[in-house]
């Protein structure tokens, strides 16, 4: 398991007032997640300039265009993801590790997908020690085929289209939760692998990090 340092009673008190104010407000409900936020040090996984705003209620930049989730964000797709015990989970956008290292507290095992050397080497770092964690370098968009079939999919940032090549790396009847970008409205959704493809519903509107490579093609016009 991932060993936890904090000297700072500081990060303790803004990491319960985000629990109090972003998580049990807006429908968290799943008390292992709850508990797995309130003990995970979100500031570590973040910039150390961005740490002293590391429980803000919004994403933290991490360049390049990519940023941390939002904690409700995340909280929300792990709460909608109904997760198990033995769940075998492919997450899409694991930055510097922070919803991998939420996951491995709940299920059994994580395969997160980085296409970002520098953001995995973070993660590297923050989750050395972590068995349940399996990190994989390449295009978000791939996933991790070599390992399905998988119980969940979740994608930690709002997509336009949802990949054919992840939603078939998901077991028949595995759920899915996401993030949508719909009209330039990002949105909360989840659903499940079908036999003949997928269907998932948005279930909340929120800011949510938008992921690269996943742009839905261009209608072509004259």
């Amino acid at each position: 398991m991932m060993t936890i340092s904090n000297d700072s009673s500081n990060f303790e008190a803004m990491r319960h007032a985000m629990v109090v104010s972003q998580l049990r407000t807006t429908a968290v409900s799943d008390q292992r997640v709850v508990a797995a936020m309130a003990r995970v040090p979100r500031e570590v996984f973040a910039p150390e300039a961005l740490r002293p705003v590391a429980y803000r209620d919004g994403t933290l930049d991490l360049g390049q265009g990519r940023a941390i989730n939002l904690p409700m964000a995340t909280g929300r797709l792990l709460t909608e993801a109904f997760l198990e015990a033995g769940d075998r989970v492919l997450l899409i956008g694991a930055a510097t590790g922070y919803a991998a290292v939420l996951l491995a507290e709940i299920v059994a095992e994580v395969v997160a997908v980085e296409e970002r050397s520098d953001l995995l080497a973070v993660a590297r770092t923050q989750l050395a020690g972590e068995g349940k964690v399996t990190l994989v370098e390449g295009p978000l968009n791939a996933g991790h085929a070599a390992a399905a079939p998988y119980d969940v999919l979740m994608i930690d940032g709002a997509v336009e289209e949802l990949p054919a090549a992840l939603v078939e790396q998901v077991k028949v009847g595995g759920r899915i939760v996401t993030g949508l970008v719909e009209n330039g409205v990002t949105r909360l959704a989840s659903g499940r692998r079908t036999e003949g493809g997928h269907g998932v519903r948005a279930f909340a509107d929120a800011e949510c990090t938008v992921l690269p490579g996943f742009a839905r093609p261009r209608a072509f016009q004259f």
